[in-house]
């Protein structure tokens, strides 16, 4: 059993769903600072860590068997220069000691549809679905801890659910992330296989931020709404525990750059596995950083109805 303060459904005088104008007079009653401070309590005593270390396996488990799929179905599904974008543009990202294991993978995936073995690609897409959904359902059952719900839905809607999610919401959430992460390669691969202009690649180098930001802020506010067993607030309520999970996820990802560009030591110690690692690393602190805004998200609201603390008093043993 969990400890966090459950979070009382609540609606506007008139029983509308609470939207911006609310969640704003609701933050300055509150304090920023406070908010902050109560929304990491709940994270933490909801198992927050617990969750993001599953969500984190399962984002891997997704992402791996994906990539070396499209690369190599591009093939017999004739996007040849698809998965030729996709494959510099991944070359480019893992610039390094990574380098020849990442490109080794790929053709290796490209070699099995040349061969005929696609049932293994297609598997490993299949797999990559699954995996994306599970993980849909991980961010439901850590939302309903942080909100303070004991029990998932059940079996069948749950994970009917997360299927959804994963098409309508994940999907679009990873491509945003991947044009703020990799835009760059992405132009560089693109100026190589489409030959892109130096005007649109300039254009591109400023559109691929805002662009890849409200992509993923919009996808974020529907998994925060759809994901808890809970009637949920309006998207733009929702949208500020959206945001601080984009710009606590921002801030990571330039510090685990930023420390990745400058140490050369990472590299020496993991060698060909780096690029590995740091997606392991990369994905924990994106689901991290997803919990703690749901927390924020859940906490703003919790406080609008007045629920004085985040977590009910120890139990004892």
């Amino acid at each position: 059993m969990g400890t966090v303060s459950k979070v009382p459904v609540t609606r506007d005088m008139t029983g509308e769903e609470l939207s911006a104008d609310e969640a704003l007079a609701a933050l300055r009653r509150y304090g920023r600072w406070q908010l902050a401070r109560d929304s990491f309590v709940r994270f933490r005593y909801a198992d927050g860590f617990t969750n993001a270390r599953a969500l984190a396996l399962q984002t891997v488990l997704a992402v791996t068997p994906l990539v070396i799929a499209s690369v190599g179905l591009s093939t017999s599904l004739h996007t040849e220069n698809l998965g030729r974008l996709a494959q510099l543009t991944l070359h480019g990202v893992a610039a390094g000691p990574s380098a020849e294991v990442v490109d080794e993978a790929l053709e290796r995936g490209e070699y099995a549809a040349g061969d005929g073995d696609e049932i293994a690609l297609w598997f490993g897409a299949i797999f990559s679905l699954v995996n994306v959904t599970t993980a849909m359902c991980q961010i439901e059952r850590g939302a309903n801890r942080i909100y303070g719900n004991e029990r998932d839905r059940p079996f069948h809607l749950k994970y009917g659910r997360g299927l959804v999610m994963a098409l309508t919401a994940g999907i679009p959430l990873g491509l945003g992330f991947v044009v703020m992460i990799a835009g760059g390669h992405l132009a560089t691969a693109a100026t190589t296989v489409y030959g892109l202009g130096a005007h649109a690649r300039a254009v591109w180098e400023y559109a691929r931020w805002p662009l890849g930001l409200l992509l993923a802020l919009i996808a974020a506010s529907v998994v925060f709404r759809s994901a808890p067993r809970r009637k949920q607030p309006g998207y733009t309520w929702l949208a500020f525990g959206a945001g601080v999970y984009l710009s606590l996820w921002t801030l990571l990802t330039y510090l685990l750059s930023l420390y990745l560009r400058l140490s050369g030591s990472f590299d020496t110690v993991y060698g060909p596995l780096s690029a590995f690692m740091s997606l392991l690393l990369w994905a924990y602190l994106t689901s991290v950083c997803l919990f703690l805004g749901l927390s924020f998200a859940a906490h703003l609201e919790a406080s609008r109805a007045h629920v004085p603390f985040p977590v009910r008093p120890d139990p004892g043993v």
